[in-house]
């Protein structure tokens, strides 16, 4: 049964920094595409951005790209989410979720085209 969780999310301040991490198991990880997203309260879940299945690639949203990288271990079948800068706009349950995909990542899947997803961890930014 495949499992992802997400953790290392909390409260910080604005500007700071935090690392979200998505522990993989009962997947071959290296034949699946990562993609982080969130939602906000009263609000759509959006995509964060995403990572090839070789880290090779990766793809932000606007809203995020120069603050947030992703990154990939796919022996330790880890994946991260490195969030610097952040806003109180950033506040909301950020989920990792998995697609199989061995392709080159031009642009990142909807939230309908990924088969596995986390549980979320809570961010709040906040002063």
């Amino acid at each position: 049964q495949p499992q992802l969780a997400e953790s290392g999310g909390g409260s910080v301040q604005p500007g700071g920094s935090l690392k979200l991490s998505c522990a993989v198991s009962g997947l071959a990880l290296d034949n699946y595409s990562i993609g982080w997203f969130r939602q906000a309260p009263g609000k759509e879940r959006e995509v964060v951005g995403c990572i090839s299945n070789s880290g090779s690639s990766t793809k932000y949203a606007d809203s995020v790209n120069g603050r947030f990288t992703i990154s990939r271990d796919n022996a330790e079948k880890k994946v991260y989410l490195q969030m610097n800068s952040l806003k109180p706009e950033d506040t909301a349950v950020y989920y990792c979720a998995a697609r199989p995909d061995v392709l080159r990542i031009y642009y990142c899947r909807g939230v309908s085209e990924y088969d596995y997803w986390g549980q979320g961890t809570q961010v709040t930014v906040s002063s």
